[in-house]
């Protein structure tokens, strides 16, 4: 079919972010035969030579891969689409830039390509001295330089012009009265097509209306570049859902459509799997010289191939088709998978490793290599017992490899949907978290304290069933957590690596938003709130990024402070499952036992610990778990507790309390009569720890906080988690600025809270010792 008549639909690869492989966009040619996609528009932005460089021409190497592309997509059926982007800083009146424009695309050409694009989007409307000199306007100029390069091409029959006023919301003053479109519908040769993104640069729906506007100013039907599934404006966003918002009647408003997806390439197999069951129905609606008997078939055979993608009005149905591109996708992820688990007890200083070994590093264990390095990586990955307590009563972890489940993919999908629309997951998630918040009291111990009053029994059963129902929403929003943890888990231990490195990133960000909320409504059912700061950051849907992990965050008393959500993911993904919860006393001697590790592990020397087992425990956390333990928080795996934060939410009151209850309690427990030196300089370091700190840093800073982790945890991200996790629960109490004391030398500790928004504001002046006070604003 002639390229001018024939409808362009497929696939645009113009993202901002590093460009797809070679592999990949045979796999990608390969997904558009088989979902009779047409076209395949070459244009990402972050390669050089197609728009910062766009002068150079390709290197003999680059050349090879460029011609090896363009076959590869003919092989296909598919037309391959070249595309420049010179608009940043070419002269339009120059003849060498005109030349050296020319240049180039006369060695993509020899290369077997035959369809272009120049692109004049996202650059900035002013014209150089010499431009205004020649040129009457902008328009004029772009208009001037498409024309000539299309003759020089010997007009092919596909040839795209992007203009830089490329969607309704950057035209001036609108569609209809924009003079920069009424020059390029105008003067631009009517045989080359122009590119549009709809009325926004992302736009929700493509309304006929809209369509109709533009075509009318452009004296042709547009070709839709559909940045619907693109990514590369919010690193945190995914987008898995259907193809959407775009009806086959449109067709005959169109050139054609071409689907600017996610950077990630994995990500894109269930909006490109919709966009061709929507061309299928698309090319039965606009296709005017078929029967209407002819027509019906056609719809039904497409009905076959898509399993059922339409409803019974033989339209589009996204809902449909994403159930047909689930299905297949699974069998996809299926594929590559390696059952199996590996288990591994290993025996060091007396004590038992349980280790679960990391999916990525399995298979280099199986090849063999040098057993010293095989040892490291065991170390790197293992689950450690304390001294004398292990931290589970035994048995051997395995993490299985197996695909995910249809639930789990929902789920995914789900979680990260589209632009404009949740997923229904998603959407129960944020809801729940809402209501959760705002209807708190209904278990808070503010709302029982006071003078008993006489209350009828139809409302104290009201006020029951009341608080019966937030703790059953409160089940069912944990529920939805615990499974986002597990699809997590999943996706690091079930999928190929292709698809777990891209996707990785963004469970993985949600996994911990979700870790922090779930920690926070866990806090918020022990009834311990005053609703101080409870409703966190008031803004309309879609203001802040970052999806619904982004919205999660904003749904938190700390969630404006992005530092303590936003950061890259770590370089080994881990299947360890977590959990952050509040402190119980069951939780105690787990705890003792883990700072009394540490504290072993900093003084190199095993034999150190104190007379009295509890020593180390009493002095470091003790006086927070007995006289505030609701502000604090317990890390734990699939082992037992890993890790702890505690925290202090007004210092003045609490010192008192400590001198007043706590230290005549650890005097009795350690009299002076038992002899044991250790156990008395303990005890006077306590006293010391009770004194005062400066007024001045208080009145900023009037919370303290004190974090724990065991050195074998491998994704620090999960101790981040569990700081923010405390520093929501302070926040929401009244606090306005929290402070952390440690020693100089602890550098691990200082990088990690520095990296978190904290910064020194005293050092060696603390209570006259030679500490390092770090502070940061909530």
């Amino acid at each position: 079919m002639d390229g001018r008549s024939e409808f362009l639909c497929g696939v645009v690869e113009g993202f901002y972010g590093r460009p797809w492989s070679m592999e990949q966009r045979k796999v990608l040619f390969q997904w558009m035969q088989r979902w009779e996609l047409n076209t395949y528009l070459y244009g990402p932005k972050d390669d050089l030579k197609h728009r910062l460089l766009w002068r150079e021409v390709y290197s003999p190497e680059e050349e090879g891969q460029l011609h090896t592309l363009i076959v590869e997509s003919e092989k296909r059926g598919l037309r391959f689409v070249y595309s420049l982007s010179p608009g940043q800083d070419i002269v339009f009146s120059s003849s060498c830039d005109l030349s050296l424009l020319k240049r180039k695309l006369r060695q993509v050409s020899k290369l077997g390509c035959q369809a272009f694009a120049i692109l004049f989007d996202d650059i900035d409307h002013s014209l150089c001295q010499a431009d205004s000199q020649a040129f009457s306007s902008f328009a004029h100029a772009q208009v001037s330089v498409a024309n000539e390069i299309y003759r020089f091409l010997g007009e092919p029959p596909v040839f795209l012009f992007c203009p830089t006023e490329y969607c309704g919301s950057l035209c001036s003053p609108s569609v209809s009265k924009s003079p920069y479109l009424m020059t390029v519908g105008e003067d631009l040769l009517p045989n080359i097509s122009i590119i549009w993104t709809g009325s926004k640069v992302i736009s929700r729906e493509l309304s006929v209306e809209g369509l109709s506007e533009v075509q009318s100013v452009l004296q042709r039907p547009p070709l839709v570049w559909d940045n619907l599934h693109a990514n590369d404006y919010d690193s945190r966003r995914l987008f898995l859902g259907p193809f959407k918002g775009r009806y086959p009647q449109l067709a005959t408003q169109l050139r054609g459509l071409l689907l600017n997806p996610n950077c990630e390439f994995e990500a894109n197999y269930i909006p490109l799997h919709t966009l061709g069951t929507c061309v299928c129905v698309c090319v039965c609606v606009s296709n005017n010289d078929v029967c209407v008997s002819e027509c019906v078939f056609f719809i039904l055979f497409c009905v076959f191939l898509t399993m059922v993608c339409v409803d019974e009005e033989h339209q589009y149905c996204p809902e449909m088709a994403l159930s047909t591109a689930l299905h297949d996708w699974m069998e996809e992820l299926s594929q590559p998978l390696q059952p199996g688990c590996v288990c591994v007890v290993l025996k060091r200083s007396q004590l038992s490793l349980i280790s679960t070994v990391h999916p990525d590093v399995d298979s280099d264990l199986s090849e063999g290599g040098d057993g010293e390095e095989r040892e490291k990586k065991l170390h790197n990955n293992q689950f450690q017992q304390g001294p004398g307590q292990p931290r589970s009563p035994g048995g051997v972890l395995c993490v299985e490899k197996a695909p995910l489940s249809e639930s789990q993919i929902r789920l995914l999908v789900g979680l990260h949907y589209l632009p404009h629309e949740h997923g229904p997951s998603a959407q129960r998630l944020l809801q729940d978290l809402t209501w959760l918040k705002e209807h708190c009291h209904l278990v808070s111990a503010n709302d029982k304290k006071g003078p008993p009053q006489k209350v009828c029994v139809c409302r104290s059963k009201a006020l029951h069933l009341s608080a019966e129902e937030w703790r059953g929403r409160a089940a069912g929003f944990l529920g939805v957590c615990e499974e986002i943890a597990a699809l997590h888990s999943s996706v690091v231990s079930g999928v190929s690596k292709a698809v777990l490195y891209d996707l990785y990133p963004y469970v993985w960000d949600l996994r911990n938003t979700a870790l922090v909320a779930k920690a926070f409504i866990c806090w918020l059912g022990c009834g311990t709130t005053t609703g101080a700061e409870l409703l966190g950051v008031e803004s309309e849907p879609w203001v802040f990024k970052g999806g619904v992990s982004g919205e999660l965050q904003m749904l938190l008393p700390i969630g404006s402070n992005s530092e303590l959500f936003s950061h890259p993911p770590p370089l080994f993904p881990t299947s360890r499952l977590y959990n952050i919860r509040p402190y119980h006393n069951k939780d105690k001697a787990e705890l003792y036992c883990m700072v009394r590790q540490l504290q072993q592990g900093a003084q190199g020397s095993p034999d150190s610990s104190p007379a009295h087992p509890d020593l180390i425990g009493d002095r470091c956390l003790g006086p927070c778990l007995a006289l505030c333990p609701e502000y604090s928080m317990v890390l734990e795996d699939e082992l037992g507790v890993c890790g702890c934060v505690l925290g202090v939410v007004d210092v003045r009151s609490f010192a008192k309390r400590c001198q007043t209850c706590w230290m005549p309690a650890m005097r009795d427990k350690y009299p002076p009569r038992t002899g044991h030196a250790n156990s008395q300089e303990v005890l006077q370091q306590m006293e010391e720890d009770q004194g005062e700190y400066p007024d001045s840093l208080l009145y900023h800073f009037p919370s303290q906080l004190r974090l724990d982790a065991l050195p074998d945890l491998v994704d620090i991200s999960v101790t981040r988690c569990l700081l923010t996790a405390l520093l929501t629960a302070l926040k929401a109490n009244g606090s306005h600025g929290v402070f952390c004391e440690m020693q100089p030398t602890d550098r691990m500790r200082l990088d990690f809270l520095t990296k978190l928004g904290f910064l020194e504001i005293i050092r060696g002046e603390a209570r006259h010792r030679e500490g390092v006070v770090l502070g940061r604003l909530l």
